[in-house]
């Protein structure tokens, strides 16, 4: 973490803060490691002159956490220590260019953890709600879904009736295929503990497209039309299995399929968009809001449906808001990322934007360990499938320091090492 420096020198400070004679300061960014979940979060600290007004940011990148970290204190925290921390639009903007090489997932995530934090501080300084600042609301929540898997269609059902019941309406479902490594559900080749720990498992796409499209279409039939049924395929298919994918799913009625491609191959989508009726999302691994253009402004229309957006990794609230509204003006829904790696600092401040935007469709809803809520004071969860912010100032969770340094986060290629993976024939396969 940085220390403030006595007399700091601000760089290229901005000169209306003089003329204005701002009396609030930014006095040093701090960062900290803690793992409750599992996997690491890394959280940003923004602290004022003015006694107790601080602000939380989440910069969690489970692959790069110590390069994030090593961004925020060595190169971003310097910068900031005696900017008048209002500036918002203006420091995200002089940190984005600091690097004179921009963009990359490495220095979205160390910016977003700042900006985020500038915003929680200013909302409280405010006294008001972060959605307040954004328009105030919209809507009453925003409808969220929950993760459920098995082995095949008839424990897959049950899961998503039960989930049903705690009042979701909408629920990603994951098949698993065995013998193989399956994205998002247990059996298939986790059977080997030690295998599948050394990422010596591989990845069998001809099984995944034999096997998967008959569980979700047998699903529907059991579970009917009253939930909405969304899949991941973690970009796991290159873009002939991926037409092939979506003419065998068809008749499952799904509500969206995320990451049919990779990043690398949407511009696919395109010609995808035009073979099938299937609902289309991606962007969880975007790390910059200009890769959603070409999805956006295509010649007939948008390529995709949901924009599936991480504000951590984009930068912040200051970019992805911005994506937020040309989304809207496009036709396309929101539907932000929201697993147990992005933490309940990132999730508060990316519901803050759901609530105040017509262009929200649907968030995915993390259920995090008693261990979280621990660390995390104030960390919200979905109620009747829905998510509704707090109503006090900021985004509305906390951090407890003493907390957090009880769950150490593990070592670097312990967690992350989910994102190894091989095809049948040892060929090095996305995960």
């Amino acid at each position: 973490m940085t220390q403030p420096d006595a007399c700091p020198e601000v760089l290229a400070p901005a000169p209306w803060a003089e003329e204005r004679g701002a009396k609030v300061r930014i006095t040093a960014v701090r960062t900290f490691l803690t793992a409750p979940h599992g996997c690491p979060h890394l959280i940003v600290r923004v602290e004022t002159n003015d006694p107790g007004l601080y602000g939380l940011g989440c910069a969690s990148d489970p692959q790069r956490t110590l390069a994030v970290r090593s961004v925020l204190d060595d190169y971003l925290a310097p910068m900031l220590v005696g900017r008048d921390p209002d500036d918002i639009e203006d420091i995200h903007r002089l940190m984005l260019n600091s690097a004179y090489w921009r963009g990359g997932s490495v220095t979205g995530n160390a910016l977003g953890g700042v900006d985020v934090a500038l915003w929680d501080l200013k909302a409280k300084r405010l006294g008001v709600p972060l959605h307040q600042l954004f328009g105030g609301r919209v809507r009453r929540y925003a409808e969220a879904y929950t993760h459920v898997d098995g082995a095949d269609a008839a424990e897959i059902a049950d899961k998503v009736t039960a989930a049903a019941e705690r009042g979701y309406r909408h629920v990603r479902i994951q098949a698993a295929v065995p013998g193989a490594d399956t994205y998002g559900a247990a059996g298939g080749g986790a059977n080997d503990p030690a295998a599948a720990r050394r990422r010596a498992v591989p990845w069998n796409s001809a099984a995944y497209l034999r096997t998967v499209p008959p569980v979700l279409t047998a699903v529907r039939e059991r579970v009917g039309d009253e939930v909405e049924l969304l899949h991941d395929v973690h970009e796991r298919l290159d873009p002939r299995q991926a037409r092939e994918f979506l003419r065998r799913v068809e008749g499952a009625g799904l509500y969206f399929v995320e990451d049919l491609l990779a990043p690398e191959d949407a511009g696919h989508f395109a010609a995808l968009r035009k073979t099938s009726p299937v609902s289309l999302a991606v962007g969880e691994l975007f790390h910059d809001i200009a890769q959603f253009l070409p999805l956006l402004d295509g010649a007939e229309g948008p390529a995709i449906d949901f924009a599936r957006i991480r504000v951590p990794t984009l930068g912040g609230l200051t970019p992805a808001r911005k994506l937020a509204v040309y989304c809207e003006l496009r036709g396309v829904r929101l539907a932000p990322h929201g697993p147990a790696d992005v933490s309940p600092v990132a999730q508060a401040a990316t519901l803050a934007m759901d609530i105040s935007s017509h262009a929200f469709g649907v968030q995915e809803a993390a259920v995090f360990k008693p261990a979280v809520h621990e660390v995390f004071p104030g960390t919200i969860t979905a109620s009747a499938g829905g998510l509704s912010p707090r109503e006090t100032p900021g985004h509305g969770v906390d951090f407890d320091e003493a907390a957090a340094a009880r769950y150490p986060v593990p070592e670097p290629l312990q967690h992350d090492r989910w994102a190894l993976l091989r095809n049948t024939d040892g060929s090095v396969q996305r995960a």
